[in-house]
């Protein structure tokens, strides 16, 4: 993705709506996530600094801490993660998640249709940067972009 100068903000991916979901979006600057538990509770995380200008790989990661718990409707807990440019940069551990599939909404890449995902903001919330790529990884593998981590260790140099 690319942040003009001045910077940019919106929903890069979400799922779900007011009821229930998830949402990956630049708020004041930073990156956010927040897991919309069916309306009862919210666990988010969000990076600590402001993104820069320019161009970015932004990433979230889900990894299961624990087993389900279905009879009592709630998914697995786990740590949610966010990375800027390969590096980690800030997590948060989410005590359960919901257990199936989100409904009513759909999967949006670059706003929010519908019901807002989490009352942080107003919807459609549309990005107003520019999204050159977006992956949605669900196999549990960690995702390797060997591009995106040739450009970070040159950028450190």
């Amino acid at each position: 993705m690319d942040i003009p100068e001045g910077g940019a903000e919106g929903v890069l991916l979400c799922h779900g709506t007011s009821a229930g979901g998830y949402s990956l979006y630049v708020q004041d600057g930073r990156l956010h996530y927040v897991h919309n538990y069916v309306s009862r509770q919210h666990f988010t995380v969000s990076s600590p600094d402001p993104l820069p200008a320019g161009k970015h790989e932004l990433r979230f990661e889900f990894e299961p801490t624990g087993q389900p718990d279905v009879q009592h409707g709630r998914g697995a807990p786990g740590r949610l993660q966010l990375y800027v440019d390969g590096r980690l940069v800030a997590s948060a551990d989410a005590p359960y998640t919901t257990p199936s599939m989100f409904n009513p909404g759909g999967v949006s890449c670059g706003h929010n249709p519908g019901s807002p995902v989490t009352p942080d903001y107003r919807s459609p919330f549309k990005f107003t940067g520019r999204l050159e790529k977006v992956v949605v990884d669900v196999s549990g593998e960690l995702i390797v972009d060997s591009e995106a981590e040739f450009r970070a260790a040159m950028a450190r140099q």
